[in-house]
Formats: C-alpha cells, structure tokens, sequence
C-alpha cells in the first residue's frame, strides 16, 4: 500500500486587506482623506472576498481589514469635522469682523 500525503492548498492573505491597513496607516501618517477612502473601500472589499472565499481555502485577513476601516473611517470623520469648524471659524470670523 502507498502513501500519498494529501495536498492541502494553503490559505493565503487577502491583497486587499493588507493594502486596506496600510493606507489605513498612511491616512494617519500622510494622506489624510485619501488614504481614509482608499482604506474604507479596500477594506470593504477584502471582507466581502474573505467571506466569499470556499471553506476548503480560506482566506485570511479579515483582522486587517477591520483596522484598515476602523483607521479610514475614524480620519474621514476627523476631516469631516475639520472641515465644520473651519468653515464656522470663518463664517463667524467675518461675522465679528466689524464687531466692537
């Protein structure tokens, strides 16, 4: 009788996800909206192929792409935010302008 070891593929890591968490970073770092929206659509589409993916080879990196959103998701809302108050800023500080 002969023994052959059967071939189990291995599981690899989501491309998407890995570059969802690195411009997840990068928004911190050196792109702020940019890199939030590149980060949020990436992520989204690594956890949809992560899920999408056969039970017999599974891909990983369902981790990373929740941080890469997590990150994106937080920048896009401070810009947003950053935006407001210096539109507000310069509403009222025209406002006041002749104020004395």
């Amino acid at each position: 009788m002969s023994y052959q070891p059967s071939y189990r593929p291995g599981t690899g890591t989501s491309s998407l996800a890995v570059v969802s968490l690195v411009f997840g970073i990068l928004a911190w770092c050196v792109l702020p909206f940019v890199g939030a929206i590149v980060a949020i659509i990436c992520g989204h589409l690594a956890r949809s192929e992560i899920r999408r993916s056969p039970s017999d080879a599974r891909i990983e990196g369902d981790g990373m792409a929740v941080a890469g959103l997590v990150l994106g998701y937080v920048q896009l809302l401070l810009c947003v935010l950053a935006v407001f108050v210096l539109i507000a800023a310069l509403i009222f500080g025209f406002a006041f302008s002749n104020w004395h």
